[in-house]
């Protein structure tokens, strides 16, 4: 029995941390047991907000594929690929382009979102491309026949624009592609150390998979607590601190329930805390730095691993043009 066609993966503007990991990560290692996973580098889209500065994309490429492998995806299981290395996408957004509407784009929830939050890089003035980036990741969807698409639900927008994109294409064409489901995992959104609701590259409140433990206890105990706990006997309110929220990621029920009683009643100082919760993540992360050194020291099996899986994406991605340019009756020349 074949297996379903699973498509995910990130924007390389940056390295993957724990939000990543327990958002995402751990789901994408147990779902490559269960279907045929492609894994992006989506180094196109990441330039539709950082066309300026496409060094910082390049430098991530390589950062993103180490996570990848460190965390446990295996590519003999899964296909890790390099979007720009697969030409039939760009040739498929713009088949797409002509499906749906720029009103329509501008009512996608998660892209009024995105502009919201990047005034800074667009001012009033958004680009075409990253208006359109729904239609670029309904062509990465369909180009590998992808009817399992793993996200959160602010992005499950961007999931029925590629219903509707689908829909309208086998209505005009025929039926040629699948239509995708969005999977939504159990994932946890995880906090900022600063309390933010979310951790991102961008807010400086995010410990990496890839930190030094030096650099994880800096962080660490630079994190959010009570702010009317002043002294180590002040009874502090543990439901507000960051170190606690933390410590139930990282620490045993045990260690969570004896870090809270402690701090409820006063016996347990926020430094005290802060070391144990540090030690907790250097030691569950440690696996991981040290599966990421192996890869790091390889450079060329990292470029082997991506390169083929680009190959083989490619491979997949000719077959689907392929369809597409029939129905449209674009197959010039074909016997």
């Amino acid at each position: 029995m074949e297996k379903k066609i699973l498509l995910t993966g990130d924007r390389p503007t940056g390295r993957l941390h724990i939000g990543h990991y327990f958002g995402s990560l751990i789901n994408r290692v147990k779902l490559q047991e269960e279907y045929e996973s492609y894994i992006l580098v989506a180094d196109v889209q990441a330039l539709t907000d950082n066309f300026n500065n496409p060094e910082k994309v390049r430098k991530n490429v390589r950062e993103v594929v180490l996570d990848y492998l460190s965390v446990g995806i295996d590519p003999n299981k899964a296909t890790i690929y390099l979007q720009s290395m697969i030409p039939e996408v760009a040739e498929l957004t713009v088949f797409y382009s002509n499906l749906v509407t720029i009103a329509r784009l501008q009512r996608n929830p998660t892209v009024k979102t995105e502009i919201a939050q990047k005034k800074e890089i667009f001012g009033e003035s958004v680009t075409y491309g990253f208006l359109g980036y729904p239609v670029s990741q309904a062509a990465d969807i369909t180009a590998f026949d992808a009817t399992i698409v793993p996200v959160g639900e602010d992005q499950l927008p961007l999931i029925e624009q590629c219903r509707e994109i689908v829909r309208k294409f086998n209505s005009i064409y025929g039926d040629i592609l699948k239509e995708p489901e969005a999977y939504l995992s159990n994932g946890k959104r995880i906090k900022g150390l600063d309390g933010n609701e979310k951790m991102g590259k961008s807010l400086g409140n995010a410990i990496y998979l890839s930190d030094e433990p030096e650099e994880i206890t800096k962080k660490v105990m630079g994190a959010v607590t009570d702010p009317k706990r002043i002294k180590k006997d002040d009874k502090g309110n543990p439901d507000i601190c960051m170190v606690n929220y933390y410590h139930n990621l990282f620490s045993s029920k045990e260690e969570c329930n004896e870090v809270c009683s402690e701090c409820r009643e006063g016996k347990r100082g926020c430094v005290a805390c802060k070391k144990q919760l540090a030690n907790n993540i250097i030691e569950t992360l440690r696996p991981i730095r040290e599966k990421r050194k192996y890869y790091e020291e390889r450079p060329e099996l990292v470029d082997k691993i991506l390169i083929d899986g680009s190959n083989r994406a490619r491979e997949k991605a000719k077959e689907t043009i392929k369809k597409v340019k029939k129905a449209m009756k674009l197959d010039y020349f074909e016997n």
